[in-house]
């Protein structure tokens, strides 16, 4: 993947979880900057999104860890590369427990 690519990934994947945020039911805050995305929950917690270019990876920190993902072509998803975990499955237990809402993210 190129690094074009890869941007155009990061950043429809952050476009995406900016969408999904604005109909919460809870006050949640985001900041958008620099290729970083910062969550801001009712709680004080942060969901912290940033892209890696250098490794080609989308890291998300939480209060539960950070983690890192790479995008599967094949699946056309971002996978946790630790244990294959999709990055939808991974942030709606971190906003389940930051922020005490479920969503339900379409990648």
């Amino acid at each position: 993947m190129t690094e074009s690519e890869f941007n155009d990934r990061v950043d429809e994947t952050l476009g995406t979880i900016e969408e999904i945020l604005d109909e919460a039911d809870s006050d949640l805050d985001y900041e958008s900057q620099g290729g970083m995305l910062t969550v801001k929950c009712e709680n004080g917690s942060q969901v912290i999104f940033t892209r890696q270019p250098p490794v080609t990876q989308l890291w998300v920190a939480a209060r539960n860890g950070g983690f890192h993902f790479d995008f599967d072509a094949g699946s056309g998803r971002w996978l946790r590369d630790s244990d294959g975990a999709p990055l939808a499955e991974v942030l709606a237990e971190i906003f389940r427990l930051q922020a005490g809402e479920d969503f339900a993210f379409p990648f």
